[in-house]
Parts: C-alpha cells; sequence; structure tokens
C-alpha cells in the first residue's frame, strides 16, 4: 500500500521525464501523458509502486499551458548572466514542473513542492543541482507563497 505522498512524488518524477521528452521530441503532450498512464505507470521499477494519474497530467499540462508565463519568472529568479537556454534540459524541466506547483498547486505546501524537486535534482545530478534548484525554488515561493513565509506578496504575482 502507498501512501498519498508516494503517489504525488512518483507522478513528480513521470511528470519531469515526460516535459523532457517533449522537450526533446516535440510530440504532441497527450500522446505522451498517453502513454506514460498506459505503457509506463507500472512497468519501469521507480514508478511502478504508485502513481496519482491526475496529478501527473496536471503538472505536464499546466506546464505546457503556462510555460511563457512561467519561464518568465524563472528568469527573474536566476542569478545575473543566467539564461533558462543555459541551464541543462532536465534541470529546465525540473524548474518548470516545480513553478507551476508553486503558482497553481496552492494545495501542496511551497516546502514540500522545493523539497521534491531538490531530491529529484539530486536523483539526477551529483554536483550543485540540487543547490541551484532549492535556490531557484525557495525565491520563486518566497514571491509567490510570501504568505506561507509570514511575508507580504509583492505586486508581481504570478497566478494561472
Amino acid at each position: 500500500m502507498t501512501s498519498p505522498h508516494e503517489e504525488r512524488s512518483a507522478a513528480r518524477l513521470a511528470a519531469l521525464q515526460a516535459l523532457y521528452q517533449l522537450e526533446m521530441t516535440g510530440n504532441a503532450p497527450d500522446e505522451v501523458i498517453q502513454e506514460f498512464i498506459e505503457h509506463r505507470f507500472g512497468r519501469e521499477p521507480e514508478i511502478a509502486a504508485a502513481h496519482d494519474e491526475a496529478f501527473f497530467a496536471d503538472v505536464v499540462h499546466g506546464v505546457l499551458r503556462h510555460q511563457i508565463e512561467i519561464d518568465r519568472s524563472i528568469a527573474r529568479s536566476l542569478a545575473s548572466g543566467w539564461t533558462l537556454a543555459r541551464i541543462d534540459s532536465i534541470l529546465r524541466a525540473l524548474l518548470r514542473a516545480g513553478t507551476y506547483e508553486l503558482v497553481a498547486r496552492r494545495d501542496v505546501p511551497a516546502k514540500v513542492v522545493i523539497d521534491e524537486y531538490v531530491e529529484l535534482a539530486r536523483d539526477f545530478f551529483e554536483g550543485d543541482e540540487a543547490g541551484f534548484v532549492n535556490a531557484v525554488l525557495d525565491r520563486l515561493a518566497h514571491r509567490k507563497r510570501a504568505t506561507e513565509f509570514g511575508e507580504a506578496p509583492p505586486d508581481d504575482e504570478l497566478q494561472f
């Protein structure tokens, strides 16, 4: 038996993989989502235990639907001299999914979103990438979810 937390974690991993696949192949989003639901869930050991299909589909569709706004938001949170195009494609997918959750999935606490995507970064990278993901998502969380940190929200708060 798996917990809702484990199901969401598995859905995040699948969403990251789907977003990466979409960027690399340019395939139709609905086809990729269906492929994951029909063929990959249950077959790949890292996502076989459990998955939240609705959450997975929401993250993938949400990132694609709001990618321009999400990318602008991420760009504002990057250190000077960094651009989104300069970032590894897996990191871009991580940051996009995390940003979508911070903006649109208010049912998930900001600290949980950050922790989940930092863990995913650790799963894929051995260097400073997890710290990079933590820094960018933390900056975004303080802007997008300021009240969760006891702060006043900025005027430019993005909402979907």
